[in-house]
């Protein structure tokens, strides 16, 4: 058969660059939240192998992650200026768009028999391909293959990414859900851990960005007005006209990627609002239900962990942390039928007590293997008896940003908000010791939630209420928690 261009697949092509232009920006947002990679899931300070950033840390006082952000500009990124709650909404929403269109396009491929386009009929296109980069070093254009509208090294590469990259970015992408790694360990861990993945989803990028060099590169040397009029009209017929509609077409990404970026930053509540609504919604549909059943070994536990929030600066959290925490009292009210309140001893002889070794997921994108020991949620979700209007339940913590860390951007009490169900996976619980000691202050001591399905900052520390609620609209800023409120991040934070 001959392969031509038809409509569909002319369409798919300008989806696809809008979809992947704007996954590369966002990317480079999220990794402008902790600029640096790793090949262990330590992430350890000083055992990154690559870092993108000049800030050096201090060694004399305590700082936490947020102190090592970056505020890239919104020439590379999407929006750009440290907008990493922004930056992940535009990124889940353009992978959802992108996996879409990938799918209907490669059903299309299949369906129509075009896929023969990108895979080799014979072996011979391998030694083809290496005469074809011959002939371009030697600024010369090589042939075409018999019956199809490309060289060997063309259908190759055009074939690699449809059929390799972009499957690889999918997966390694996902390995860097925690609800994924948390359900399969097993699946993070055939990547080398969730910071190989990272790592190797960073150099999937790093091809992409690659290959739309190249290829641009290869259609101007091959004719700017021929291969663009290939993909506009379906023949190379009319390149003058062609010519002017992808100048045209390639002005409008520009505008559009411009005018996303400055609503994004002018109207950030409003952009939260559009896109959360389809990506927490699939998010929700797709990663909610999973539980964790991680059980890393005691040999694997991080030997330092990475702290994220600083903690309460009063005198009367001071005192209180001094005598070990003997004054204090967890209270838990709200929707419930009997309202209750717990000291630290009373948490600590609970009939049920749970250890579980599991990863930590930061929403910057670092990890560390931890152990930790307290409560099933569940258990004080069955004392105090929820009534049924009840849906969510609200941590209130001792932490205020405003007095306790005047770099956030906010202030106010520090609160985090989760769906009741989810008090009732296996693992999830109110931690009050870590790696087999007393919970840390620095990690959040006397209590904090543990939810292994979530990124770090859903687990609230510093814990002194818990309440049930019907409705989070009501609290803060609406949004279900003060970094939802504040920097716009997602709710539910599967991935």
């Amino acid at each position: 058969m001959e392969f031509g261009y038809p409509w569909w697949l002319r369409i798919e092509h300008l989806v696809n660059l809008i979809f992947l232009t704007f996954l590369i920006r966002s990317g480079m947002e999220i990794l402008a939240t902790h600029p640096k990679l790793y090949w262990n899931d330590n992430s350890k300070p000083g055992s990154e192998w690559a870092r993108f950033t000049r800030k050096v840390m201090p060694k004399d006082k305590l700082y936490d992650t947020l102190d090592e952000e970056e505020s890239y500009s919104s020439i590379i990124s999407m929006p750009g200026h440290s907008e990493l709650g922004m930056g992940r909404h535009w990124h889940f929403i353009s992978v959802i768009g992108w996996i879409l269109a990938g799918i209907i396009y490669v059903v299309l491929l299949f369906a129509t028999g075009q896929y023969h386009r990108y895979v080799p009929y014979s072996w011979e296109v391998f030694p083809e391909a290496w005469k074809n980069i011959i002939t371009y070093l030697s600024f010369e254009l090589p042939a075409t293959l018999p019956g199809q509208p490309f060289n060997a090294i063309q259908q190759l590469s055009y074939g690699a990414v449809i059929f390799i990259l972009a499957p690889f970015q999918i997966a390694t992408g996902a390995a860097q859900s925690p609800a994924i790694e948390a359900r399969f360990p097993w699946y993070v861990k055939l990547w080398g851990g969730r910071q190989w993945a990272r790592s190797l989803h960073f150099f999937g990028l790093l091809a992409f960005i690659g290959f739309i060099i190249i290829h641009l590169l290869m259609v101007i040397v091959h004719g700017f007005g021929q291969e663009t009029s290939k993909i506009i009209f379906g023949n190379q017929e009319h390149p003058g006209y062609a010519t002017g509609i992808a100048l045209g077409a390639i002005l409008a990404l520009v505008v559009l990627h411009i005018a996303a970026t400055k609503y994004t930053l002018a109207y950030p509540r409003n952009t939260r609002r559009i896109l959360g609504a389809v990506v927490e919604g699939t998010r929700k549909l797709i990663l909610h239900p999973l539980k964790s059943r991680q059980d890393y070994s005691e040999s694997e536990i991080s030997s330092e962990h990475r702290v994220n929030g600083k903690p309460p600066d009063t005198d009367w959290y001071k005192i209180m942390a001094a005598h070990n925490f003997a004054d204090y009292k967890l209270e838990v009210g709200g929707l419930v039928e009997r309202p209750m309140t717990f000291t630290l001893e009373d948490l600590r002889t609970f009939p049920t007590r749970q250890t579980q070794r599991v990863m930590h997921n930061c929403v910057q994108g670092w990890t560390s293997i931890g152990e930790w020991t307290g409560i099933p949620l569940r258990q004080i979700v069955e004392l105090v008896k929820p009534l049924p209007e009840a849906r969510h339940i609200c941590f209130l913590t001792m932490q205020d940003t405003g007095r306790d860390d005047p770099s956030a951007d906010g202030e106010g009490q520090f609160y985090e908000t989760i769906d009741l169900d989810y008090a009732y996976h296996p693992q999830c619980i109110l931690a009050y010791d870590m790696n087999g000691g007393p919970l840390p202050i620095k990690h959040g001591a006397p209590l904090r939630l543990r939810l292994e399905t979530q990124v770090g900052f859903k687990m609230a520390k510093w814990i002194e209420r818990i309440e049930f609620v019907a409705d989070f609209r009501d609290i803060g800023g609406g949004l279900g928690g003060w970094r939802e409120d504040n920097v716009y991040y997602d709710r539910d934070v599967g991935i």
